[in-house]
């Protein structure tokens, strides 16, 4: 059976991605061959012996771009008409639980881990489809928000939670934060478990877990509810 989503993952530092991947979900995913993932050193598409990947802006300015020479070879050595390219970037489209469903059904994806300052605008204009942020913060390369874009994703492959329940019950579905949750034992140092979650009344519990969600997203998210 071929694998449901098909992942190429360029970056100057794969070892920090095969560490991740190789691990919990995402990890049994690809052993059980529900995702295929790639990952590719950029430096692999470079031609001088310094395997350069950056260079300086023009026009001047703080740090470095990655080149388009080794960004465009490396995409249109991948790419197939039925590919996807992202650009994991600070000024992209919010990463959602919507988005990683959308993602989900993509049978290619090709994803670029900036560095430095970002990429030269030309890879952006001519080959990128889809810009997409983790966050309005920055960090020091793509990698790590690369490897967040998989594991969102990767949940919406069929097959890859062994739960499905896991996610009509995650935060944001249906716009709304996730209800608090509690395991054994009852009571722990004189805390103890809400009395609906142990009386077995199953429309009482979902009326009381739907009530814990809405208050919850009215106080930290409300946001979600325009």
């Amino acid at each position: 059976m071929a694998p449901a989503v098909r992942i190429d993952l360029l970056t100057l530092f794969p070892a920090m991605a095969e560490g991740f991947l190789r691990e919990s979900i995402v990890g049994k995913a690809v052993e059980n061959g529900l995702i295929a993932i790639n990952v590719h050193n950029l430096r692999d598409w470079t031609h001088d012996k310094h395997r350069t990947t950056d260079d300086r802006p023009f026009g001047g300015g703080a740090g470095m771009l990655l080149k388009p020479e080794p960004l465009f070879e490396a995409i249109e050595s991948l790419k197939t008409e039925q590919s996807t390219v992202i650009y994991l970037c600070p000024d992209g489209e919010p990463l959602s639980s919507t988005i990683g469903r959308e993602l989900a059904l993509k049978p290619h994806l090709i994803l670029i881990s900036g560095h430095y300052e970002g990429i030269d605008q030309r890879v952006r204009d001519a080959l990128v489809d889809r810009e997409i942020s983790i966050g309005d913060y920055v960090l020091t390369n793509g990698t790590l928000p690369a490897a967040v874009l998989v594991d969102c994703l990767a949940r919406y492959v069929p097959g890859v939670l062994g739960e499905e329940m896991s996610l009509t019950q995650d935060s944001f579905n249906g716009n709304l934060l996730s209800f608090p949750q509690y395991t054994r034992p009852a009571e722990y140092r004189g805390l103890g478990v809400p009395p609906v979650l142990l009386n077995g009344n199953h429309a009482e519990i979902e009326r009381w877990r739907k009530e814990q969600s809405l208050a919850k997203t009215q106080s930290r998210r409300p946001d979600l509810l325009k």
